[in-house]
């Protein structure tokens, strides 16, 4: 029964995706304002399909802002995309992404060099000419995903674009819950969570076979003007103290 019901998903999704680009594609040629709500609703209905349920707590900011939230799994596109219009700061390995780096450019993300110290320069000014456009950008501070049971240190780099600006920057708690209405064990996240070495193809199909799941995301408040380090260490406490809580109910 899970792998049809993968199959079913996995279909949707081909037949959901492949009619939408086009017209995602059209409607950024003509600069038309649906191009910001054309993802948001496509990623609602993904989610529907894929068998996310979210729940949402605190207050969404208004745009412009910069979202910094901790990194789980490839799931965690689509989940706050459908809470908000917004774009993501991806890695720029993932533009080369068949079919997922087609998606993200259509998205409008802002891919960035991560290795590279003397990138970040030209890929601070992108985001700093985004969100002086008013846009909504999602940053992984992390760097890289894991279990989501816990929260690896922040980098800082990108947290000094909003240094002259008035943008709020946001910490954003993503914390998976529930497997058919059962708390996630360690021994299940992997199913959901993608991180290490794990092969993409083979990790989807096991998360499509692996059923509906319940995911929380908590908006903070936002952080004050601070330097980019200390923004970084104190949105990575909110998180981590958020996340702990809420998966074990202790800080």
């Amino acid at each position: 029964m899970r792998r049809l019901r993968a199959s079913f998903v996995l279909i949707g999704f081909l037949c959901l995706t492949l009619s939408l680009m086009p017209i995602q594609f059209l409607l950024l040629s003509l600069q038309a304002r649906a191009a910001t709500l054309l993802p948001f609703y496509y990623h609602r209905i993904l989610c529907r399909l894929l068998g996310v349920s979210i729940i949402v707590e605190g207050t969404r900011p208004k745009a412009p802002a910069l979202l910094v939230s901790n990194h789980v799994s490839w799931l965690d596109i689509p989940i706050l995309s459908s809470v908000m219009p917004l774009s993501f700061i991806a890695k720029r390995e993932v533009r080369k992404w068949p079919m997922f780096g087609w998606m993200a450019k259509l998205q409008c993300c802002v891919f960035v060099n991560r290795d590279n110290r003397q990138s970040t320069g030209k890929s601070s000014s992108e985001i700093t000419d985004r969100l002086n456009m008013g846009d909504c950008l999602v940053l992984f501070p992390e760097g890289t995903s894991n279990d989501g049971h816990w929260v690896m240190p922040f980098k800082s780099s990108y947290f000094g674009t909003v240094k002259n600006l008035d943008v709020a920057v946001t910490p954003v708690t993503l914390a998976y819950l529930s497997n058919y209405n059962l708390p996630l064990t360690k021994r299940q996240r992997p199913s959901f969570a993608w991180y290490g070495d794990m092969d993409l193809v083979p990790h989807l199909w096991e998360a499509l076979k692996a059923g509906p799941i319940q995911v929380l995301v908590r908006f903070h408040e936002a952080l004050p003007k601070i330097s980019r380090k200390e923004m970084a260490k104190l949105a990575h406490g909110t998180i981590a103290k958020s996340l702990t809580q809420t998966l074990h109910g202790s800080a």
